[in-house]
């Protein structure tokens, strides 16, 4: 789930922090920058592991600050695909099922990849697994809160990097406002044993 990342940056170090010393002002600066952040095709970025290398420090023209290339190892978070994880409910909608690990929430279960058959309560705005035993079926809800077991399957990157207005949107209307998109999205599975809502296998 958590992988170390190398990493390489120019940081740049404001005079009024001379006095301190050069390795703290370079972990804060990095973790100004880079913590609770996607890196593209990377991951999100969680916490500075620590410093390699320093190079030398220059200061240019004009700027009294210091610039200095740093070598440095962060740590991430980039599952990688068939990992098993264990996150709760956010939400259900029509898409799927929607999961948090409390520090990320772009988790999509898809609902051909529930526990079948499966299907939408519109009242309840959950979804339901139509377990079928013996004395018939029985609806098994997935309710917000719970604690779900999960395979991820697949992820996807969007570069949310700023770009200029396209031309067909310079003609739409100014009233429809784009859809914002998740940088870092991963999709899950439960379509198998053991997998679902840990309420469904543990013995009573």
């Amino acid at each position: 789930m958590f992988m170390l990342v190398e990493m390489v940056d120019t940081v740049r170090i404001p005079p009024w922090q001379f006095e301190r010393n050069l390795n703290d002002s370079i972990a804060e600066e990095l973790n100004k920058k880079l913590a609770n952040k996607v890196v593209y095709n990377v991951g999100l970025c969680i916490c500075l592991f620590d410093i390699t290398k320093l190079e030398d420090a220059y200061v240019f023209p004009g700027d009294g600050a210091s610039h200095t290339k740093v070598h440095f190892r962060y740590v991430v978070f980039h599952p990688f695909l068939d990992e098993i994880l264990i996150g709760k409910i956010k939400g259900c909608s029509p898409e799927g099922v929607h999961v948090s690990l409390g520090f990320f929430d772009d988790i999509l279960i898809p609902p051909e990849s529930l526990q079948q058959p499966a299907k939408f309560d519109e009242a309840e705005q959950v979804w339901v697994w139509e377990y079928e035993t013996e004395e018939g079926a029985h609806d098994l809800y997935m309710d917000v809160g719970e604690e779900v077991r999960f395979r991820v399957v697949d992820e996807s990157f969007m570069d949310t990097s700023p770009t200029g207005p396209s031309s067909a949107e310079a003609t739409s209307s100014s009233e429809e406002l784009p859809r914002k998109e998740a940088p870092y999205t991963l999709v899950g599975s439960i379509s198998e044993p053991g997998l679902g809502l840990l309420s469904w296998w543990t013995s009573t």
